[in-house]
């Protein structure tokens, strides 16, 4: 992780751009660089670095100023300066944020102290096979979580709009019949923007506002109240407010006890929900693992 952050401390970078002075720096064989993951759809050199990137962007060591692309931030900057010896988890996690991070990415955290790792992915001396692929599978899970959060946000609000709508059709509202479902308009849209019919007729429709907010932001009761009230001026009985950040409890309070039926969606909600059903994500390798078939050895006596 060190090289990486050595160059993100130059300027914006892309992959791309550091690959080759990271192999350099390795001295990594011609053969070496072109080595391609087992799914043969990127470069095991590129898959390192982007791993690297994101762990240190979790720990606020490296931002992302546009799509695809890096830099230190002032926090990475700070790090160099006091010329460490390498960049590892284990230095990554003397940062909060990275803490919760990993702590979130494997099961087996859910009992830990508060700030301590209870398990490293890494560690394997006790765990299974099984127990490995899993926390490595959760790890991927949570990055990828991160990573539609963070493509969210480089994109325009209409998109995000869209990406809303299009997702609610996915998982099966509005049914089979065209024009299902339809993204409102800046401009005299009550509030709302979107809507999605469960009929072909329309006769019942569910109504879907989708605000983007800074992870550190919360939508609050005002904004969700406001939302409700535009439901009632249109009559509907059916709501969904999606973020991109999170709501606070009194928001979730309050949608507790309205006649209409609204739904909050937050941000990590969201991403399992695109994960879940296909939105926005696709397989890039599947992998099936079999089992000794204790039945077929078993002899009748």
């Amino acid at each position: 992780m060190l090289p990486v952050l050595r160059l993100a401390a130059e300027g914006e970078k892309r992959v791309a751009d550091v690959a080759d002075r990271i192999a350099d720096e390795f001295g990594l064989s011609q053969e070496a660089r072109q080595e391609l993951l087992p799914s043969g759809r990127q470069r095991l050199l590129h898959n390192r670095i982007h791993w690297a990137k994101f762990y240190m962007s979790k720990a606020g060591l490296i931002a992302s100023p546009a799509r695809g692309r890096f830099i230190a931030t002032d926090a990475g900057r700070t790090l160099l300066v006091t010329n460490p010896s390498r960049v590892d988890v284990n230095l990554l996690m003397k940062q909060p944020s990275f803490q919760e991070f990993y702590k979130a990415s494997s099961r087996a955290t859910d009992d830990a102290p508060t700030g301590q790792i209870k398990a490293d992915v890494s560690d394997t001396a006790m765990a299974t096979p099984e127990e490995q692929i899993e926390a490595a599978h959760q790890t991927v899970q949570l990055a990828l979580r991160a990573e539609l959060l963070e493509r969210i946000a480089q994109n325009s609000p209409a998109f995000f709009e869209q990406l809303i709508v299009n997702l609610l059709v996915a998982m099966g509202y509005g049914g089979s019949h065209k024009n299902a479902a339809a993204q409102l308009g800046r401009s005299g849209d009550g509030g709302v923007d979107g809507v999605v019919n469960e009929d072909p007729l329309g006769l019942d429709r569910v109504y879907v506002q989708a605000k983007r907010y800074a992870e550190t932001s919360t939508v609050g009761r005002p904004d969700v109240q406001a939302f409700v009230g535009s439901l009632v001026g249109l009559g509907a009985t059916k709501g969904v407010f999606v973020t991109t950040s999170t709501f606070s409890p009194q928001a979730r309070d309050f949608v507790k006890h309205l006649s209409q039926r609204v739904i909050l969606i937050d941000g990590q909600h969201l991403s399992d929900l695109m994960m879940e059903h296909g939105v926005g994500v696709r397989i890039s390798r599947a992998i099936q693992f079999k089992r000794l078939d204790e039945d077929f050895f078993a002899e009748e006596d």
